[in-house]
């Protein structure tokens, strides 16, 4: 087991990453100081791994509130569904919530956290990849809204982060490449060996080698956890870690939350951030090249288009030769649960607008254009090996 530090004061805490760490007596139960505890879940994580958390809490009283599994159901309504148990079981302010599943789970059982009684404790025991490398750790909760992703939350940090690796062995493919879009944008943003050790690497964790899986782990909760300790409240650098997530955020609310994966939609952003970032001067075709081999090679998207039908472009790396095949949301999802994908046709292209950013319908193109102006993320969409001199403002 390795346990890292998020140095935040008297309100450090650690994070534990290791596995059969669910399995271990005494661990979780160390962080819980009152004598209750609600375990938020999904109905997909709590069959799998709740009985075992439970086990783990011997003489606490505790009680579970299972949530609907879906970025779409990240928003005010379902958050309600945690509130109504925190009070129907008459849960106090010394009560402990602990978050079980991936970054929806733990975004609104953090929020309900920060918000409940005006505070209540946290835990979080994250089993996606994308959430045990990024979301768990930091503080950031919240849900979303029609018109913004993650608009509504606060700043709350957990008393520990547990990330079990062995809960990595039910994850679906498609969520394990979407949780290795973050982990590359680390190499990308301020660790350049670990983004050459991603390059030679990256098959080993696509076959969900352990070794590799937990040093990618260690690795990036270390990067984050030295960003979070020097600007808890992203005041300054803790904005590199946005690296992708503007073109991403609005990708998602363009075709709409759970269409695609939000470790998709970053993969995609942060390709548009490293074209237009080349477009602007700041880095070459060389580095370009090299961030869009990487996030293919890891089976994730790198264009967003939306045609007719509400179909989208998804790099099928591995299976089909490095092709692309035009996917039907649908069907993605279907994939996950072992169904078919189903082709959409698009039909003759639209004409583009010239001033369209390439990759984005124009209702996204708009939004981007406006979030454009959060020019720190495209400022810090550093190469590894290379740092250019930028600009002091983007172009006209």
């Amino acid at each position: 087991m390795t346990r890292l530090e998020v140095d935040l004061g008297d309100r450090s805490y650690p994070i534990y990453i290791g596995e059969d760490l669910l399995g271990r007596q005494g661990l979780l139960e160390s962080h819980i100081p009152g004598h209750s505890v609600l375990v938020v879940s999904n109905d997909t994580v709590a069959p799998l791994y709740l009985d075992k958390t439970v086990a783990m809490l011997a003489g606490k009283r505790v009680e579970t509130c299972i949530l609907p599994d879906g970025e779409q159901y990240k928003n005010l309504d379902t958050l309600n569904t945690i509130y109504d148990a925190l009070l129907q079981k008459k849960l106090d302010r010394n009560t402990t919530i602990i978050a079980l599943g991936g970054g929806v789970v733990g975004d609104m059982a953090g929020f309900a956290a920060a918000s409940y009684q005006r505070g209540v404790h946290l835990v979080q025991i994250p089993t996606t990849l994308l959430s045990q490398v990024d979301s768990s750790v930091g503080g950031k909760t919240g849900v979303n809204h029609p018109l913004g992703k993650n608009m509504i939350g606060a700043f709350y940090q957990p008393r520990a982060v547990i990330a079990d690796t062995g809960t990595l062995n039910t994850l679906p493919e498609r969520e394990l490449s979407a949780g290795i879009a973050e982990v590359i944008k680390y190499g990308l943003i301020r660790d350049p060996g670990f983004f050459d050790w991603l390059q030679r690497n990256m098959d080993a964790l696509l076959r969900r080698d352990s070794a590799a899986l937990s040093h990618a782990i260690e690795v990036s909760c270390r990067n984050k956890a030295e960003v979070v300790s020097a600007d808890e409240r992203e005041s300054g650098q803790r904005a590199l870690l946005n690296l992708g997530h503007t073109f991403g955020h609005a990708i998602e609310a363009g075709l709409g939350y759970g269409k695609w994966l939000h470790g998709e939609a970053v993969a995609a952003g942060m390709c548009i951030a490293a074209r237009m970032s080349r477009q602007l001067g700041w880095i070459g075709q060389q580095d370009v090249d090299r961030i869009v081999a990487l996030i293919a090679q890891a089976q994730l998207p790198v264009h967003a288009r939306r045609t007719r039908g509400r179909a989208f472009h998804r790099a099928d790396v591995g299976r089909q030769e490095s092709t692309r095949r035009r996917i039907a949301p649908g069907a993605a999802e279907g994939h996950r649960r072992g169904g078919d994908h189903r082709r959409v046709h698009a039909g003759p292209a639209r004409r583009r607008d010239p001033r369209q950013l390439p990759g984005l319908s124009r209702k996204s193109h708009v939004r981007t254009r406006a979030l454009c102006q959060h020019r720190r993320e495209l400022q810090r969409a550093r190469i590894p090996g290379r740092q250019p001199d930028l600009p002091q403002r983007i172009p006209a």
